[in-house]
């Protein structure tokens, strides 16, 4: 019985500007007939924040089809399934933004906690939004537009200014009622903060869960709890991960022996680091490094093709 052939799947990939995590699409080459002769999905490696000035048609998210119009924007997450699609006969103007959340944040949000949890938030789900509903939002978008447009003396730190406030009321938007609870009740606590912060600062170090929880003052079975209940992941967990995505940078940005990069990263043999990167990110490093394509767990089902954005 013959395989059953995978649905093509298409990966845009942006290059950011060194220095900047604003990457803008600007311009007439975006007024026109969207999603002529295209039947599949595409994603992208920065979260993507368009915004619709006329026109009519339907944006697939995911799993979700929705109709768009003028005067409404679109925030989707990086490696999030999507698609636009003008009506028959008509001239859709968009403008786009790409925008590097996680490097922006680890400077710009405080501590790592902070950073952290704000990207959660802005990743967990894909908004198509009419202007008149979030004005707020919106203002922000064409304001951050305009900036990037004009490119006049520090557009980019004004521009950044701006950035800032719109990604934390995006991350507020997307506050759970579940986060709420939790809040309320006092369960985020100074403890987790701290086990953040050190796992962050000495991530290339043999660190032991038991001595964060000696630090903490509880026991390790309840500092597992605790950490697992808020990160939704255990401390180990949230260890590797940290030490994957500094791999993950060193390799995108240099040519060094990936047994150099696996021992700077705080993994003792090349056999654990592997199988916690083939783990995390679907394929090997050199994989990774030929052709760095992070994505998603849901994606695998899908043939994918990679593309350079326009």
């Amino acid at each position: 019985m013959a395989k059953k052939r995978k649905m093509k799947m298409e990966f845009r990939y942006y290059q950011m500007q060194d220095g900047s995590p604003i990457l803008a699409l600007l311009g007439e080459k975006w007024e026109q007939n969207y999603g002529r002769d295209v039947d599949f999905l595409h994603f992208h490696n920065y979260l993507e924040i368009g915004y619709c000035y006329s026109g009519a048609g339907e944006l697939v998210l995911g799993e979700e089809t929705v109709r768009f119009a003028g005067r409404e924007f679109t925030i989707i997450p990086p490696n999030f399934p999507h698609t636009t699609t003008s009506d028959i006969g008509n001239i859709s103007k968009w403008e786009y933004l790409f925008i590097d959340v996680e490097g922006f944040l680890a400077n710009a949000a405080g501590t790592p906690l902070r950073a952290e949890k704000m990207v959660q938030r802005i990743y967990s789900k894909a908004f198509c939004l009419k202007e008149c509903e979030y004005k707020s939002l919106s203002d922000k978008i064409l304001k951050i537009l305009d900036i990037m447009r004009g490119g006049e003396e520090f557009y980019l730190e004004e521009a950044k200014g701006i950035l800032l406030a719109l990604l934390a009321e995006v991350a507020r938007l997307n506050r759970s009622s579940q986060e709420e609870n939790i809040e309320e009740k006092g369960k985020i606590t100074n403890m987790i903060a701290r086990s953040i912060d050190y796992i962050s600062q000495y991530y290339m170090e043999d660190i032991r869960i038991g001595d964060l929880a000696k630090a903490s003052h509880i026991s390790e079975t309840h500092f597992r709890r605790v950490f697992t209940s808020y990160m939704h992941m255990s401390p180990l967990e949230y260890i590797n991960k940290v030490r994957i995505q500094t791999a993950c940078e060193i390799l995108k940005k240099t040519d060094e022996p990936i047994s150099d990069i696996a021992y700077k990263c705080g993994f003792t043999t090349n056999s654990t680091f592997n199988r916690n990167f083939h783990q995390l990110m679907g394929m090997s490093p050199a994989e990774w490094r030929k052709r760095p394509e992070n994505y998603e767990q849901q994606l695998l089902k899908f043939d994918i093709h990679s593309e350079k954005g326009w």
